[in-house]
């Protein structure tokens, strides 16, 4: 399992950038195997965390074009700055409720785990 972390500084968000990120999450979800999404926002400050199988869809992620759309608007207009993780699970523990990845393999995708399948 697989997690993106990307971290911005964000600038101007309009209609144009929500409509962007509901039709990429959707896409990276029904296209590209994301197992699940999860953004937050703190005042200027956004964080999203994206779980994955594999690297490759990863990449191939990152290639979409649509997505490459994205991440020129995101430069030009929507982010003052921005990083990107992609970092490996390794482990992972918690308290009253199953692993994600654990749970992943058994239930299929999931955006929320609700109810543990």
């Amino acid at each position: 399992m697989f997690a993106v972390i990307f971290k911005a500084e964000v600038g101007e968000q309009d209609q144009e950038y929500l409509d962007m990120a509901e039709q990429l999450r959707q896409l990276a979800f029904d296209k590209y195997n994301c197992q699940d999404f999860v953004a937050v926002t703190e005042g200027a400050q956004e964080i999203a965390i994206s779980y994955w199988q594999s690297e490759q869809d990863i990449q191939a992620w990152h290639k979409d074009s649509t997505h490459l759309t994205a991440q020129k608007l995101g430069r030009e207009k929507w982010y003052r700055s921005y990083s990107v993780q992609v970092v490996e699970i390794t482990r992972e523990y918690g308290a009253n409720e199953p692993p994600f990845y654990l749970a992943v393999r058994l239930c299929g995708k999931s955006s929320n785990m609700a109810g543990f399948c």
